[in-house]
């Protein structure tokens, strides 16, 4: 497995992480707990060492999955999880934001509890709370690190100001943010000129797009009736067929190249900077597989410069979220 470094003085990790949300929310037709864990245990077997969660995926359910699947493993695992986004069971729709000192540390205390371990390796602040200074929450953190509990710190979905300034109370290790062909806001909001200015590694999530970008997807039917992204501006009427248009051109370039669709936005995001380490996410040991294989293709200048002709940085149509949740972002 080719590793990376979280940071410029951070951690070794596998150059590809594992997102783990997928087994337990969101994304419809979510299988059998076994299923699951056998895709875990496929990934350390594979040398994959990064699994990334969060206590609002579920809510709750997806740490207790994970905690399973690492039982006896934990040695072979630099595992991430995240706070900050409060669910409410008896309604997925209705969610807050919560960066309080004391909730900090409640929270950590209940995710070390179902993920079954005595540490997290890296702490994310999910969303930023508008409402107290991210010194405040940082600070939190940083306690949390002091008494054993974490090892990193990181944050997720912040703006270039906030990543600084949080920074300035502890060292923040990793910015876990939306990054894809088809997302690249990091490139002009000056988040990847301050990561790269602290030596913060940079790991994109939904680095395929959230499975657009395979060129599985050919209609917003083939989600199930309760995958949210069927929701997402990006999946919906003449967005969705003007995307459509750009995965098809996806699809032959990566033809020509002998590889999956897949496998070329990976290595796309791959060749951004050393200091990037995505983390797909899939159900399936199949797709599993092949998204390591991404790790062994080279995209040459002129790869790059026919990807960046048909998918230049503002060529996907709607927004990433609905509107309702964008305000969420790069705060």
């Amino acid at each position: 497995m080719k590793t990376r470094t979280l940071g410029r003085n951070g951690p070794e990790v596998s150059a590809l992480g594992l997102g783990c949300m997928g087994m337990s929310a969101f994304y419809g037709g979510r299988g059998e707990e076994a299923d699951a864990i056998a895709v875990i245990h496929r990934a350390l077997e594979l040398g994959v060492s990064l699994l990334d969660t969060a206590d609002m995926y579920g809510p709750h359910t997806n740490e207790v999955l994970v905690g399973k699947a690492i039982a006896g493993r934990r040695k072979d695992v630099f595992l991430a999880t995240k706070f900050g986004i409060q669910m409410d069971p008896n309604d997925p729709a209705a969610r807050g934001i919560n960066g309080r000192p004391e909730y900090v540390i409640g929270a950590c205390d209940g995710s070390l509890k179902r993920l079954g371990v005595d540490h997290i390796d890296l702490y994310y602040q999910h969303r930023v709370d508008p409402t107290v200074p991210i010194e405040d929450t940082v600070g939190a953190m940083s306690r949390l690190v002091e008494q054993g509990k974490v090892r990193f710190l990181g944050l997720s979905e912040a703006s270039a100001e906030t990543v600084r300034r949080a920074h300035a109370v502890h060292p923040i290790t990793a910015l876990q943010t939306e990054y894809s062909l088809w997302s690249r806001d990091p490139e002009a909001n000056g988040v990847f000129d301050a990561v790269r200015e602290l030596g913060i590694g940079f790991v994109p999530y939904s680095p395929l797009g959230r499975g657009f970008l395979t060129g599985a997807i050919k209609s917003p039917e083939d989600f199930d009736a309760d995958d949210y992204r069927r929701q997402s501006p990006r999946f919906q009427g003449d967005n969705f067929a003007r995307n459509l248009q750009l995965v098809d051109q996806v699809n032959v370039l990566a033809r020509d190249k002998g590889i999956t669709p897949g496998q070329l936005a990976l290595a796309w995001v791959l060749a951004q900077g050393e200091d990037l380490v995505p983390i797909p996410g899939t159900k399936r040991i199949k797709y599993l597989e092949e998204n390591l294989g991404a790790l062994e293709v080279r995209l040459d200048a002129d790869d790059l410069a026919r990807i960046e002709a048909i998918f230049p940085a503002d060529a996907a149509a709607g927004m990433r979220y609905p509107e309702a949740m964008m305000g969420a972002l790069n705060r």
